[in-house]
């Protein structure tokens, strides 16, 4: 591994700001401090006015590989978040064949080796009856995920004495995507009786309601604190769910998390009017007043963790004319850090409380080792960037292989300068990288 010396970089890290150097070796980080000027180095990068940040670590995207890679792939999905500046994924196990066995798991990992250009890990996933794959889940696995709300394939998990089993046995983090299946076929049956055919896109949010969504994160909730179970509740859509965690911002001493995804923060049920069937997604985007409360949820600790579930769909897909036949799902990694950054630039949240969402929580949370902090004996896994002072729309081709992006027409006020991974440039000055650099995650316990 070549050696590289940045220097005169403001660093944002653990809710401070300040200038140094950084000094890489052996891919991580080997130094951190203002004289470093001094050393040689293969590479050196001054970082004077510019912002060097931990990569962000996205804990939810769906990169379809295996068995639907006419949409995305492991490759070209982890070359547009390496690009937008995304160092670590953790990636949903309802592929095709779905991944709820350890020996699927297995596979998995081997097909992302020496593919993957971001850091990677991915769950094993939970049926009503796999319950000892679960008790045995391999270390590797970032955590168990649990569709306790409609899914594909046989991942829907609705019998009550499963998910009592599986938040008793399993050994990791459970992260589920809570939603009430029952509910949603009721409102999808009354909904079809009304329209027909014609059902209006924004019946979406009526169809998977808010309701069908309390009913089963109370339902996850409870479970956990029965079995005492390490849970972490994905994709919060309603301001009524956000009082079921703790506004602590000791994220180590928490046994229940939650995240949010920044579609639900940017979007309510009135842009469907403009959007259409391109933020379709589930669990659905609610009212104006549940993307207010997610955004002072996430200032409040209420919430940890800011992702993506990045869930590429074709553009012929997502424009079918039966709001029944477009798919859910979101294609966005290669715009999630500079969307998040808007967040900074239109003054609600701050850069430190940005980082910690997206960086230093999702590290906590899944006990990631050596990685989502700006430390010595880290993992290099950097980016820098500079701000402008009007936005400009990415020029860049898109890279995700479905070949569009939700947050394509934003203008952003941040630019992507350099991205590096596991102690490697891995992306630099608009130029398309070619070498994969990402390492498989490595987990504390």
């Amino acid at each position: 591994m070549k050696s590289i010396l940045i220097t005169n970089a403001t660093i944002i890290n653990e809710n401070t700001r300040k200038i140094s150097d950084i000094y890489i070796k052996n891919g991580r980080i080997d130094q951190i401090s203002k004289n470093l000027s001094h050393i040689e180095a293969d590479t050196i990068i001054d970082a004077s006015n510019k912002y060097i940040i931990p990569g962000m670590i996205d804990d939810q995207v769906h990169f379809r590989e295996p068995g639907l890679t006419d949409k995305a792939d492991i490759r070209s999905e982890s070359l547009a978040g390496v690009i937008g500046g995304t160092t670590t994924y953790m990636d949903m196990p309802n592929n095709k064949p779905p991944i709820i066995t350890n020996e699927g798991l297995d596979k998995k990992f081997q097909v992302a080796k020496n593919r993957s250009f971001a850091n990677y890990s991915f769950y094993l996933g939970a049926t009503n009856d796999n319950i000892e794959e679960i008790k045995n889940t391999s270390k590797r696995a970032c955590g168990v995920k649990v569709f306790m709300g409609a899914s594909t394939g046989n991942m829907l998990v609705d019998n009550l004495q499963s998910l009592e089993n599986i938040f008793l046995h399993c050994p990791k983090l459970i992260a589920t995507h809570c939603e009430s299946s029952p509910i949603i076929d009721k409102n999808f049956k009354a909904a079809k009786e009304k329209y027909g055919d014609n059902i209006p896109l924004e019946m979406h949010t009526e169809i998977r309601s808010r309701e069908c969504c309390i009913e089963s994160s109370t339902l996850a909730v409870n479970l956990a604190k029965n079995f005492g179970s390490r849970l972490h509740v994905l994709h919060l859509t309603t301001k009524d769910e956000i009082d079921f965690f703790s506004n602590s911002d000791n994220v180590s001493g928490k046994s229940i998390t939650a995240e949010v995804c920044i579609h639900h923060m940017l979007y309510s049920k009135k842009d469907y009017a403009t959007k259409k069937g391109f933020i379709k997604c589930n669990p659905s985007i609610k009212e104006e007043s549940d993307r207010l409360a997610l955004i002072e949820a996430v200032k409040n600790n209420n919430i940890d963790v800011i992702a993506t579930d990045h869930a590429p769909h074709l553009i012929s897909e997502k424009t079918a004319e039966k709001y029944e036949d477009i798919p859910a799902g979101l294609p966005v990694i290669q715009h999630s850090l500079r969307a998040c950054l808007e967040f900074y630039h239109n003054g609600i949240f701050s850069l430190e409380q940005i980082i910690e969402k997206i960086c230093h929580n999702p590290a906590i949370c899944y006990n990631v080792k050596d990685r989502g902090f700006v430390r010595e004996g880290y993992w290099a896994d950097l980016v820098l960037i500079d701000f402008l002072n009007e936005g400009q729309i990415d020029e860049m081709q898109v890279m995700h292989k479905c070949g569009w992006s939700a947050f394509s027409d934003v203008p952003f006020r941040t630019n992507v300068l350099m991205t590096i991974v596991s102690g490697n440039i891995a992306y630099k000055d608009n130029q398309i990288p070619e070498q994969p650099y990402g390492l498989e995650l490595e987990f504390n316990n």
